[in-house]
């Protein structure tokens, strides 16, 4: 059997504040550090383990896949850090508080701004201070592939051919790896491994910080997925995310 383990990053500082956060780099709230450190708990006492690690540019995932690498005494194993599983990026709402957005311009639009498949928001000028033209992280980027704003169609555009390139081929080599990043980034992964339409991804919404487990037999095909984790207790967490954009 091979596996890959997926995980949301923790609660982050603007989690939190219930703000679009996007290509920004926020840090992980004390409960978000607190999440990450049971995650990696979790993962040890379910007897599961890691040999590579992948993870995006973004300090909350990075910081998330430290303390799960720290607390399974996993520091060691290698780690690839890419700019392809970040976030989707949000244009012009990042920073902007969810529900006070959704007080102005619905909570239709903000479930269209968040869930769709295929919508993105206003996006950003390259003269914004927000800009990711503006982060030398970046500077590597070809222009033309660094986003100001994106759907989730987009977002999967970027990631996939990261994961059908490199992670997902590791897999021949590797029993088990470990690939920590953000809610959309996942979002497309998972679409892809269990053939979600266009529409019904729009029902995902990963829960920060618990480990969604993909198991595979020899010849890479999926024969199983969970969460790990008590059921009702992922259940809500789910809830949670998925009111996260409505008005109050």
């Amino acid at each position: 059997m091979k596996r890959i383990v997926l995980l949301r990053h923790g609660q982050s500082r603007w989690n939190l504040e219930n703000k679009f956060t996007g290509w920004t780099d926020v840090d992980l709230s004390e409960q978000g550090m607190a999440e990450a450190l049971q995650a990696g708990e979790d993962l040890k006492k379910a007897g599961i383990t890691f040999t590579h690690a992948y993870t995006s540019y973004l300090k909350r995932a990075v910081k998330t896949l430290n303390c799960v690498l720290d607390s399974m005494d996993l520091d060691w194993i290698p780690v690839e850090k890419t700019w392809r599983l970040n976030e989707k990026h949000y244009g012009q709402l990042q920073g902007l508080n969810k529900s006070e957005t959704a007080e102005k311009y619905g909570n239709e639009q903000i479930h269209i701004w968040r869930r769709s498949y295929d919508v993105a928001p206003e996006p950003l000028k390259d003269t914004d201070e927000r800009s990711a033209k503006r982060d030398p992280r970046y500077a590597c980027v070809p222009d033309a592939e660094l986003p100001r704003t994106e759907s989730l169609k987009d977002a999967i555009k970027r990631v996939m051919p990261y994961w059908e390139c490199e992670i997902f081929p590791k897999l021949k080599q590797e029993d088990s790896l470990l690939v920590v990043a953000h809610g959309n980034s996942l979002r497309g992964i998972v679409k892809h491994l269990k053939n979600i339409s266009d529409e019904a991804i729009s029902e995902l919404n990963l829960p920060t910080a618990v480990p969604y487990v993909f198991e595979f037999d020899d010849e890479l095909r999926l024969t199983k997925d969970y969460f790990l984790g008590d059921p009702e207790k992922i259940k809500k967490l789910m809830a949670a995310v998925a009111n996260q954009g409505v008005a109050k």
